[in-house]
Order: structure tokens, then C-alpha cells, then sequence
């Protein structure tokens, strides 16, 4: 069975997640709203946009805001409860070319129990310090799974199987925040889960908005980094080995 939704986390995009809801409704995919606690201006639009699309758009809301990473957990519950097979992750900001949805799915029909992972390819819109800057992740990501299956780790564009990911949430506590989109995708590697990377337009973003903390998810990530060089430790016999049947 083969049965996938859309799930955006939202956080006060109240002036962009209209178009992006709109453009992915035209895919005929059902989607899944998840307020991360927005305030009521955008939680006013959110109301709209799930009353407007009954059956076709669902509505669920954290009463405070408690980061990316858990709003994306608590898509990917309200995803398997519905009984939803894949679960395609997208950004509220505009910033993903929602017209890739189609090659996601095509991906993910081909490869049911693989991880279709969006990587970017940016416009004259990304800002030079944060592109550089992705390779410091980037690095960390290669070195953590010994391999270079992952090519972009941060990108939000991507669709997953349903179940490994809660499988794995339940069995550790994953990132919360800015730290959740790299953290899953190594530890679904970790557990032999496979990572198909598709190139994807990205532009920065289409309403100004970012969330991203500088001090507080920068220190989130190069913890995540420690903690997952460590995992790769104990895992490294298993990698090798991994490696060694791969080749």
C-alpha cells in the first residue's frame, strides 16, 4: 500500500502558507497542518484554510511553540494514525519548489522504504554565509555515517516512510528544534534506512521570515554533532562492515 500525505510545520507564516497550501492541494495530496504555537493572526489563517479544505486539510495545534523538530514528530503521529504510508515534509515559507512534489512521489513509489531527500539547488536569493556555512554540516554528516549518501542534510524538502521514523522516535529522543532535519536522517541511516537525494530548486524565503536562532541553534547543532560522533563510534564496527558489503 501506498498512501502519502503532506505535512507542513507552521510557525507564524501566515502571509505564505496560503500559496504553498494552495500549490499543494493542486497535486491532489492531502495535507497536515501543524501550528507550532503561531500567534493568532496566523493561527486566524490556519482556521481558514482547514475549514475551507474539509477532509483535505487537517489542523492540528501545539498550544505553545516547542520547535521544527517537534512539530514535524507530532505531523508524522498524526500521520500514522490516519494511516498514512509516506509523509512528504514541507516548509511554510514558499521558500520549496512545490512543483518537485510529483518527483517525490514518482521516487518514493520506486523506492517505498527509502528516504527521498531534497537537495538544494539555490538561487541568487541564498545568502552567502548560511550556503558556506552548510558545509561545516555537511562535513560533520560524512563523517557521522562514513559514507556520502547524505548530500544535504538540512534541507526540510524531503519524504519519508512513516514508519521508521516514528519507530525510531520512540526509541530516542530526537532533535526538537533546528537540529531535527540532520539528527533523523543520520540515525535512519544508522539504521539501514536508504537516502535517495533529489536536486531541488530553493529560494530564501518567499516571506521574509525566519526562525532560525543563531546562538541558541547553532549551539543545538554542534551538540547534536557531538552526540551523533560518539553514536558513530559505537556504531563503527557495523559501519565498516556496511561499508565493506556495499563495495
Amino acid at each position: 500500500m501506498f498512501k502519502p500525505c503532506v505535512m507542513i510545520p507552521v510557525y507564524d507564516h501566515e502571509h505564505a502558507i496560503g500559496a504553498v497550501v494552495d500549490a499543494v492541494l493542486a497535486h491532489g495530496l492531502p495535507c497536515i497542518l501543524v501550528d507550532d504555537g503561531s500567534k493568532p493572526s496566523c493561527a486566524r489563517v490556519l482556521d481558514q484554510l482547514a475549514a475551507a479544505h474539509p477532509g483535505t486539510v487537517v489542523l492540528v495545534r501545539h498550544a505553545v511553540n516547542q520547535g521544527k523538530g517537534a512539530a514535524v514528530l507530532t505531523g508524522f503521529r498524526s500521520a500514522a494514525q490516519a494511516g498514512y504510508t509516506h509523509l512528504l515534509q514541507v516548509d511554510a515559507d514558499g521558500q520549496h519548489n512545490t512543483g518537485d512534489i510529483p518527483r517525490f512521489v514518482a521516487l518514493a513509489r520506486l523506492h517505498p522504504h527509502a528516504v527521498i531527500a531534497g537537495c538544494p539547488v539555490y538561487d541568487q536569493s541564498v545568502p552567502k554565509l548560511r550556503l558556506y556555512a552548510r558545509y561545516l554540516t555537511h562535513v560533520w554528516i560524512w563523517i557521522n555515517t562514513l559514507s556520502f549518501a547524505i548530500r544535504d542534510s538540512m534541507c526540510g524538502f524531503r519524504m519519508y516512510p512513516v514508519a521508521p521514523v516514528v519507530s525510531l522516535a520512540s526509541r530516542c529522543s530526537l532533535g526538537k528544534r533546528m537540529n531535527f532535519d540532520s539528527e533523523v536522517l543520520v540515525r535512519l541511516f544508522w539504521d539501514e534506512v536508504q537516502v535517495v537525494n533529489l536536486p531541488t530548486r530553493v529560494t530564501y524565503p518567499s516571506d521574509g521570515v525566519s526562525h532560525f536562532m543563531a546562538f541558541r541553534d547553532n549551539v543545538l547543532i554542534s551538540r547534536m554533532h557531538t552526540v551523533l560522533f560518539f553514536g558513530m563510534l559505537i556504531r563503527l564496527p557495523k559501519l565498516l562492515a556496511r561499508k565493506w558489503r556495499t563495495a
